[in-house]
Formats: C-alpha cells, structure tokens, sequence
C-alpha cells in the first residue's frame, strides 16, 4: 500500500511528496525489513524513538514518531501527538477495518472477562453464528485455535486477528479488554459494538499505581464507545455506574439486588451448579457463586442487546459449561472434591471460597491452596492471605508464578498479613506440587480443596523459564497414585 494511503486512510494528516510502497508495519526495530513503516512507540520498557535510526538503516521506508530525532531522517516522517494511538488505526486501516464488517464486543473489569467473553463466543457460536473470540486462554477463529500471549494482543496482531475471523466469515467477536490495552491503547481504531463492564477492585497496581487511575482506565473504554454500541455495567457494584456517567452509547444494567434491564436472583445452589431467575423465567445452569451469576448476567444481557431472542439466550445459557480453570470441579476417588480456579487477587478469591462455603456449608472443610505472582503487586499479598484464611479451615500457601522474586519471600508476605490464631490454620510448603499433594492427604471425603491463583495456565514462571505445570493435571496425577 502506497504511504500516503494508509496514512490517509488511518485518518492522520500526510504533507509529504514522497509516497513509497510499503510492504508492512512494525513497532519493532528488530522485525524491519526492506520496505517497512516504522512505528515508534514509547513503551513500558524501552522508547521505540531511539530506534529510529536503526530502523531507517535496515530498510524502514517512513516512519511515525511523536518527535522528530535530533536529524531529520532522509525517509517521509510523519509527526502525531500519540504514535500507539496512530499505530492502532494505522493496523486498522492496514487490514480494511476488519472490526466494522464484524459486531465487536469488549468486556472489561477485574475479574469475569475471560468468563464472560467466552460463554459469549461459545452462546453465538452454539446459535449457529461463525464468532470469534480474544481471550487470556486461549484466541479462537471461529474453532480454529490461536495461543494467546496477552489478556489483550497488541494493535498489530489485533488487527491481524480481527482480519482473519472477517476471512473466516465470522459475524461476531469477544474479545476481553484489559486496563492495560486501554492505557497503551492497544485497542485504538477498533469499531466496538458493545462494551461489557464486570466489576472493578485491587489489581495491577504496580503498573497503574493508584485505584482511581486503574478506575480511569475501564472508563475511558466506555467513554470512546460510539452512540450505535450499547454499554452493559454491573449496576451492584459501586463503580458500575461510574462506567457509564459521559459514555454515549445506550446504557444497559444487570443486577442481583437492584433494579435492572436484566435482573437475576439464585435459587439454589449446589457444587454442579444452580438455579437462577433471570427477568422472571427460571434456569438450570452448570455455574456456582454469585460471581458467576453476574458473569450469566452479563452474557445474557449482551446476547439480547444483540439481538438475540431471549428465550433463546437463556436456552443457550442452560447449555453452557465453565471455562477452563474457572471454578473447574474435579471430584476425587475417595470422595474429596477439588476446585480449580484462576482467582489470583483479594476479592476474586473471596468470591469463589464464599459460593464453595454457600454449598458446603458446616458438613465439610474447605483447605485452600494458594499463592501470589512474583514481580507484581505486593500490596495485594496480605490481603489475598486474609481472605483466604477467613473463610478456610485450613490454608496453605505456595508459589505461583515466582518470576525473578524467591517462592518463600511472597509466601511470608502474604503469611504477615495473619494473625497468631490464623497461622496455627496455615502451612507454608513453596513447592506447588507437595502443597497439592498435602491438601489432599489431609482431606476427609466431605471436603472441598479450592486450588486458586493459576487456573488454566500450564506453566510455572520462574527466573524467566517456563516450566510446565498444570494444577488440574497435578490432581489427576494423585488419583492415579492412589495417596490416601
């Protein structure tokens, strides 16, 4: 595509004469090759304007930067107030606007995305629709499978991915929102349909810093939906209608205690699921706890804001099964039931042990095992072992995913946040795999073991390696060693 072109058509100004052929983009100096855009892009870790030069000396053909370098380039520049922003649209305009021949859905908050973008995918797909899906699991062209390296691709293998479910035929698309594909705008130049808004509390701090710039992150997804998209919030949580205060797009609420557009109440509940009231007509589906009734409220309610027919949705509702490592039930030979889940932050983690202590009640104990990631918010620590502790009979903590950080040193942050009759409740074993291992030989056949932090990942990251590991693989492994 000629320069001025693509230029034009990303709806940024190009005052140059020279209009070379480019034969591909990219933000990354070390990917040019000859007849490349050059994008550069002040990251987290490095600028990308010092590269320029670089860029230019193997075969970048033009450039786009924020400023110009200390000499002007011998290639078109092209100046812009924010080059990810102009990345992002660049992408789009690459690909032909891939989001606008698709009905796009973002969900954002702290925790429900990937739970709530799935059953999305999986509802539309289920009612006959080619869909696709952008999630921290796993991506999905309609059933073609794509591993996924962020919650949130960055712009050019977004836009790459938007343009091969448009190949594919596929009419719709979730993809989850994180605050940080907000804030680096990743997500600039996508056509949204719809926003989804699950919830917001402590997450990502040591990047955002403070609450209320994470807060503004989300907001600023909802504050950019065009007036055609519909914006649906979670009306019980006290920042649900921050989302929508200056968002032109039709406001839409779900709620379990307030007045909503989409109301639901829980029945009964039982380890394999529950009984809900959604708008007046009662469901059977196979999901447990509160959080994940606001998660069937949300899908619900973007799938009628789409179009569907409602009865339809809730039939489709009733079908679906949880997402990989989200409440993942596994029942033991002897009784002893695990639970599998990626809650890794205070709250998160509240809100599964409070379902699993709604329907185990007192007629068994519930061992939790959990740890903290290395390299992140260590605030958050204390309070996940607080948590973990107040509904748990017994607590375990282990390493996560370590990082660059030693196992025993998050373990003690999060054990200082006990007090002397808590840690008599607590053991502290930094082997994952021998603090699985012990959960189970203590747990009589009424008990629940709640494994939190990983999910469905499939790896441990330690020192910079990945090494495989999967909790649900480490409980089978004990069945099949017969430890009793």
């Amino acid at each position: 595509m000629k320069l001025d072109i693509l230029i034009e058509a990303a709806g940024l100004p190009y005052n140059d004469n020279r209009k070379p052929e480019i034969k591909r983009v990219s933000s990354d100096s070390r990917t040019i090759e000859e007849g490349s855009l050059f994008v550069a892009v002040k990251g987290t870790a490095s600028d990308g304007h010092i590269y320029i030069d670089s860029a230019i000396r193997k075969g970048a053909v033009a450039v786009v930067c924020e400023r110009i370098p200390n000499e002007m380039p011998e290639v078109p520049c092209i100046v812009v107030a924010d080059s990810a922003d102009a990345l992002g649209k660049i992408m789009s305009a690459w690909y032909d606007n891939p989001s606008s021949k698709l009905r796009l859905v973002g969900v954002t908050g702290t925790n429900g995305k990937t739970t709530t973008a799935t059953l999305l995918y999986e509802m539309f797909r289920r009612m006959g629709f080619r869909a696709g899906l952008l999630s921290t699991v796993c991506n999905y062209i309609d059933g073609q499978v794509v591993p996924a390296t962020h919650t949130t691709p960055d712009a050019i293998e977004l836009q790459d991915l938007l343009a091969k479910m448009v190949d594919a035929g596929c009419q719709y698309a979730f993809m989850e929102v994180s605050s940080h594909a907000v804030d680096q705008k990743r997500i600039s130049g996508l056509s949204f349909d719809g926003g989804i808004f699950t919830n917001l509390t402590r997450d990502h701090l040591d990047y955002h810093l403070t609450v209320d710039n994470y807060l503004a992150a989300k907001k600023a997804f909802f504050d950019n939906l065009p007036p055609t998209a519909f914006a649906l919030t979670n009306a019980d949580d006290k920042n649900g209608p921050v989302m929508l205060q200056n968002t032109k797009a039709i406001k839409l609420t779900y709620s379990l205690h307030k007045p909503a557009d989409f109301k639901g109440k829980i029945i009964e509940s039982h380890l394999d699921g529950m009984e809900m009231d959604v708008n007046g007509k009662n469901v059977s589906v196979a999901f447990v706890g509160k959080f994940n009734a606001y998660n069937l409220l949300a899908v619900y309610g973007a799938a009628v804001a789409l179009g569907s027919d409602p009865e339809e949705a809730l039939i489709a509702l009733s079908a679906m099964r949880s997402v990989a490592g989200r409440f993942e039930t596994i029942r033991s030979p002897r009784g002893c039931t695990f639970i599998v889940d990626y809650a890794h932050t205070p709250d998160a983690l509240a809100n599964v042990l409070k379902s699993i202590r709604e329907v185990v009640g007192n007629r068994g104990r519930i061992i939790t095992v959990v740890g903290a990631g290395g390299n992140r918010d260590k605030g958050k620590r204390p309070l996940m072992a607080k948590e973990a502790i107040s509904v748990s009979d017994q607590l375990i903590l282990t390493s996560d995913n370590p990082r660059f950080e030693e196992p025993e040193d998050i373990i003690a942050d999060m054990y200082a946040g006990l007090d002397n009759e808590e840690r008599k409740l607590t053991l502290c074993i930094s082997n994952r795999s021998e603090a699985i291992k012990t959960a189970y030989s203590i747990a009589d056949s009424s008990d629940v073991i709640l494994i939190a932090g990983k999910g469905h990942e499939d790896y441990q990251e330690i020192k910079g390696v990945k090494h495989h590991f999967d909790d649900r693989e480490k409980v089978r492994e004990l069945f099949e060693s017969c430890i009793h």
